[in-house]
C-alpha cells in the first residue's frame, strides 16, 4: 500500500485542486458511514480495505442515481433518436475513480476519505478491473460510452456480463499462465440487476412452413437478464445506461427431457443454458469458430433487438392502433462494433417478417437504414466466417434469412454485371472454398447503411483491397471514422499533474490542436519536464516493488505495451534490445543513453507464436538485467498482467512510445493516442492512425521508419527473403545466432528455434525487412533525448496536436455523419432541482 500522505502534501493537493465545500464533505463522510454500517454491516473495527471501497463506491452510486433517473424521464420527454452500441467487449476498467471525476466530487471525495483517516490511492487500487475485453476494441467500446454521455446523446451500450473477463496473466519462469479473471466475486457495486426485463433467446429447432409464413418452432429457450451500469458524461448530469445480459435457464430447462426421474441431473444440466455468458473469448483479431461464441453472438443481439423494439413501441408518442414502423429509422441507429454482433442483421428481419408481419422488402428497406457497420480489422484470420452447417443447426431460420437476403444481393450484381461470375462469387454472402460458410462482414456491409474503417488509411485498405466490389457498388457508403480516447480517463484520472500544468477546458475535453493551448513553449518546458519526471520516479517505485529490478528514474522510458501478436512486431523491439546489449558488451566505455525498455501484453492461450515471444523477451531480459557490464544502462521489464489501470499507470511515465506493426496491418490503434496526449514521442512505422498523428503534429516531430503501405505490396509482389537481410547486416545476424544457438537460453539451446524459422521461413509481417532503419531512427531517439530542452519542445507539440484524437470528436462525426443525431451542450438539470426544470430544458432541447 502506498504511503499515507502527510498533512502538508494533503493541505498542498486539495489547495491545488481547488477549495471544496464543508457542507460536501460532511455529507459524503456521512454517507460513507452510513453504507458501512447498514448496506456492508460492519463498523471501523472489523472492516477491511475492500469494506471501506465499497462504503465509497455506495457513496459516490448514490450520486449518480438521481442523475440516472433523471436522465432517463428527459429521454421519455424529448424521445430522441437513440443510438444503440452492440459490442461483444466492453472494456471499462475501473470505475470508481472516473465516476468521481465526472461527477465534480473528486475533490470532496479525497478531502472526505483524508478525514476518516483513510487513504484515496489504497481504496481505489481495492477495485477490480471490468476486464470484459480483449484490447482495443473493447476499450473502443467503453471510450465511446463516455463520449456519447459527454455529448449528450440518448446512447445505450449493450453487450454480455461476462463472469470471467481477460484472463489474468501470470508470468512464471518467463511463461504466460493464464488464471480465470473472477472479477465479480466480491460483487459489484457499480451494477443494478433487472430480473423484470429478463427476456427469453431461442435456439436450435425447425422451421415449419404455413399459410401465416414460416415459424420457428421447437426451440430451446435461455433468459437473458440484463445488468445495468451507469455511465456519466462530464459534469452535464446526463447518465446514460449500458446494459449486459446475462444467461440464464428456465425453471424448466431440460427437467421435462428427464422423465426417470432423474431430478438432480436436470438442475445440474441448467449450467448449459447458463455458460453462455460465462467467459469472454480471449482472442483478439483471430476468429473462434465454436458453437458456443456464435451463441454469445446471437444470444446478446436477440435479448438487445427485444429491447430496442419494446422501448421503440413505449415511447411516449404512443401508437393507436397497429404499430407502425415507418418510422424505426428515425427513432433507431443501431452500431456493430466489428462483425461479433453481425446476427443482428437477420434477427431483426426474422421479427420484422415472422412476428410483426412486414413485407420483406419494407422490413429490408427498414433493416438497411437502421444499421451501420464498423470493421476494424484487415487481416484475414481475423474476419468471421460461420459454417453453413453449425448455422443450420443452432439457427436454422437465421439461415433462411440470410439465403433470402443473398438471393436478392447476387439478383443486383448479376443484372449489373451480368457475364462477370468471378465477381459475384467474390460478393456473396456465401463462400463456397473449403466447406461452404457466411461471411459476415459481407452481411454487415449489404445489411448497413453505412460501414467505416478506424483510421484513414484503413479505411482506404477496405475501399481499394478488402471490400473494393462493394466499394465500387456503393462508393457513398463506405467512410472514415478515425478512433479517438476520453480525454476524461487518460488524461484527467491518469496525469492529474499535466492536466492541472494544461489546464482547463482543453485537459477535459480537447479542443481543436493548437500550440497556443499549451502557453508559451519555453515556460512549458522546465514545469512538462518536471511532471514526466514524478510521474517516472512514481511508476519506478511501482517497478522495484513489483520486479525486484532496480530502476534508473533518469533512463529513458521506452514501452510497447499491447497485445503480444506478430503484427505488432514486438518482436523488431526484442531485436533491437539485443542489439543495444552486444553494444554495451562491445564497448562498455562507450557513451550509452541509459534506457528501460518495457514491454507488457497478453497472448491468446492458443497462440503459440505470441507465447514464444513472450518467453523469448523474458530470457533476454533476465540476461540483460544480470549482466555487470550493463549496470544501469539497460534495463528490460516484461509488465505482468498488463490491464486499463495498469495502463493508467505507466502511459504517463513513459518517454519513448513503440508503435511499430508493419505498414498496412495495424488499423488504427488507440494506445498511440494515449502516449501522445500524455507526452510520450512516437516511434512507429506510417500504419493506422500513426499517419494521421504525424499529419498533426509534423512528421518532424515523430520518429517514423520503415516502409509504407506501397512498399510492402510492392515486397510482396517481387518476394520478401529474409536471409538476404541477415546475411547483409552484421548486428542482425549476431542478434539471431545468439537466439537460436541458446545464448539466452543455455539450459534448453533449441528452445527459441520456432521463433527464428519463422523469422527465416514464413514471416508474414516482415520483421527483418524493417531491422536496419528502426535501429537507425532509435539512434535519433538517443541523440535528441540528450538534449532535454528540445526533446519537451518536441512533446509539448505533441501534445498540443492530440486535440482531433478525443473520443468526443470521434462521436460527433459518427453522431452527425452516420446516426443522424446531433450532439448537444445542454445540461439535464440536477436531481435537487424541481421538475419543472425538466421540462423547461426538454422544451429548449426541442427548439433546437
Amino acid at each position: 500500500m502506498a504511503a499515507p500522505l502527510t498533512d502538508q502534501e494533503k493541505r498542498k493537493q486539495i489547495s491545488i485542486r481547488g477549495i471544496v465545500g464543508v457542507e460536501n464533505v460532511a455529507e459524503l463522510k456521512k454517507g460513507f458511514n452510513r453504507h458501512l454500517h447498514f448496506t456492508l454491516v460492519k463498523d471501523r473495527n472489523v472492516a477491511t480495505p475492500r469494506d471501506y471501497y465499497f462504503a465509497l463506491a455506495h457513496t459516490v452510486r448514490d450520486h449518480l442515481v438521481g442523475r440516472w433517473i433523471r436522465t432517463q424521464q428527459f429521454y421519455y420527454e424529448t424521445d430522441p433518436k437513440r443510438v444503440y452500441y452492440l459490442s461483444l467487449e466492453f472494456y471499462m476498467g475501473r470505475t470508481l475513480q472516473n465516476t468521481m471525476i465526472n461527477l465534480g466530487l473528486q475533490n470532496a471525495c479525497d478531502e472526505a476519505i483524508y478525514q476518516l483517516g483513510l487513504d484515496m490511492e489504497d481504496l481505489e487500487e481495492m477495485e477490480e478491473d471490468a476486464g470484459l475485453g480483449n484490447g482495443g476494441l473493447g476499450r473502443l467500446a467503453a471510450c465511446f460510452l463516455d463520449s456519447m454521455a459527454t455529448l449528450g446523446l440518448a446512447a445505450y451500450g449493450y453487450g454480455i456480463r461476462y463472469e470471467y473477463g481477460i484472463f489474468n496473466q501470470k508470468i512464471k519462469n518467463g511463461w504466460q499462465v493464464e488464471e480465470a479473471d473472477d472479477w465479480l466475486r466480491h460483487g459489484n457495486p457499480w451494477e443494478k440487476a433487472r430480473p423484470e426485463y429478463m427476456l427469453p433467446v431461442h435456439f436450435y429447432g425447425r422451421v415449419e412452413e404455413s399459410k401465416e409464413g414460416a415459424k420457428w418452432v421447437d426451440t430451446q429457450v435461455v433468459l437473458a437478464m440484463p445488468y445495468d451500469t451507469p455511465i456519466p458524461g462530464y459534469m452535464n448530469n446526463t447518465v446514460n445506461t449500458m446494459r449486459l445480459w446475462s444467461a440464464r435457464a428456465p425453471n424448466d430447462f431440460n427437467l421435462m427431457d428427464f422423465n426417470v426421474g432423474d431430478y438432480i441431473q436436470a438442475v445440474l444440466d441448467r449450467n448449459l443454458a447458463e455458460n453462455i455468458s460465462r467467459v469472454l473469448y480471449p482472442n483478439d483479431n483471430f476468429f473462434e469458430g465454436k458453437e458456443l461464441r456464435l451463441k454469445q453472438e446471437y444470444f446478446v443481439v436477440a435479448a438487445t433487438l427485444q429491447d430496442i423494439i419494446r422501448r421503440f413501441k413505449n415511447s411516449k408518442k404512443g401508437f393507436s392502433g397497429p404499430v407502425s414502423f415507418d418510422s424505426f429509422p428515425e427513432k433507431v441507429a443501431i452500431q456493430l462494433n466489428d462483425t461479433h454482433p453481425a446476427m443482428a442483421i437477420p434477427e431483426l428481419m426474422r421479427v420484422f417478417v415472422d412476428i410483426e408481419k412486414l413485407d420483406w422488402d419494407t422490413a429490408w428497406a427498414i433493416t438497411k437504414r437502421t444499421f451501420a457497420y464498423t470493421n476494424h480489422t484487415v487481416l484475414p484470420e481475423a474476419l468471421e466466417r460461420w459454417p453453413i452447417g453449425l448455422l443450420e443447426t443452432l439457427l436454422p431460420r437465421h439461415l433462411q434469412i440470410i439465403y433470402r437476403i443473398n438471393q436478392g444481393h447476387l439478383d443486383e450484381i448479376s443484372a449489373l454485371f451480368p457475364e462477370d461470375m468471378d465477381r459475384i462469387r467474390r460478393m456473396s454472402l456465401i463462400e463456397e472454398d473449403g466447406g461452404k460458410r457466411v461471411n459476415m462482414a459481407h452481411l454487415c456491409i449489404v445489411g448497413s447503411h453505412a460501414v467505416n474503417g478506424v483510421a484513414e488509411i484503413h479505411s482506404n485498405i477496405i475501399k481499394t483491397d478488402v471490400f473494393r466490389d462493394f466499394s465500387e457498388l456503393e462508393p457513398e457508403k463506405f467512410q472514415n471514422k478515425t478512433n479517438g480516447i476520453t480525454p476524461r480517463r487518460w488524461l484527467l484520472l491518469c496525469n492529474p499533474g499535466l492536466a492541472e500544468l494544461i489546464g482547463p477546458p482543453w485537459s477535459e475535453v480537447l479542443g481543436p490542436p493548437s500550440s497556443e493551448v499549451l502557453g508559451p513553449l519555453n515556460a512549458m518546458c522546465i514545469k512538462s519536464c518536471l511532471c514526466a519526471q514524478d510521474n517516472k520516479e512514481k511508476f519506478s517505485q511501482y517497478l522495484e516493488k513489483e520486479y525486484m529490478v532496480e530502476i534508473n528514474p533518469s533512463s529513458m522510458f521506452d514501452v510497447h505495451v499491447k497485445r503480444i501478436h506478430e503484427y505488432k512486431r514486438q518482436l523488431l523491439n526484442c531485436l533491437h534490445i539485443v542489439t543495444m546489449y552486444n553494444r554495451i558488451r562491445k564497448n562498455p566505455k562507450a557513451p550509452f543513453v541509459p534506457r528501460t525498455v518495457i514491454i507488457g501484453g497478453k497472448a491468446a492461450p492458443g497462440y503459440h507464436m505470441a507465447k514464444m515471444i513472450i518467453k523469448l523477451i523474458t530470457a533476454v531480459g533476465e540476461v540483460v538485467n544480470k549482466d555487470p557490464v550493463v549496470g544501469s544502462k539497460l534495463k528490460v521489464i516484461y509488465l505482468e498482467n498488463y490491464r486499463v489501470s495498469l495502463a493508467e499507470k505507466v502511459i504517463p511515465a513513459t518517454d519513448l512510445s513503440e508503435q511499430i506493426s508493419t505498414a498496412g496491418t495495424e488499423a488504427s490503434g488507440t494506445g498511440n493516442m494515449k502516449f501522445m496526449l500524455n507526452g510520450a514521442l512516437t516511434i512507429g512505422t506510417m500504419d493506422g492512425a500513426n499517419v494521421e498523428m504525424a499529419e498533426e503534429a509534423g512528421e518532424e516531430n515523430m520518429f517514423i521508419f520503415g516502409m509504407r503501405v506501397e512498399d510492402v505490396a510492392e515486397m510482396d509482389v517481387q518476394g520478401y527473403d529474409a536471409m538476404t537481410y541477415y546475411q547483409k547486416i552484421p548486428e542482425l545476424k549476431q542478434a539471431i545466432d545468439q537466439i537460436n544457438s541458446g545464448f539466452f537460453c543455455p539450459k534448453q539451446p533449441e528452445l527459441f528455434k520456432d521463433v527464428t524459422n519463422m523469422l527465416f521461413n514464413h514471416d508474414r509481417f516482415k520483421v527483418f525487412a524493417d531491422y536496419e532503419d528502426y535501429i537507425t531512427c532509435q539512434e535519433k531517439v538517443n541523440e535528441l533525448y540528450q538534449n532535454p530542452r528540445e526533446w519537451t519542445k518536441m512533446v509539448i507539440k505533441n501534445i498540443a496536436a492530440s486535440g482531433k484524437f478525443s473520443s468526443d470528436r470521434t462521436i460527433t462525426d459518427y453522431a452527425t455523419e452516420v446516426w443522424g443525431v446531433e450532439p448537444t451542450d445542454l445540461k439535464i438539470p440536477p436531481p435537487n432541482e424541481p421538475r419543472e426544470a425538466l421540462d423547461e430544458t426538454a422544451r429548449a432541447l426541442r427548439e433546437k
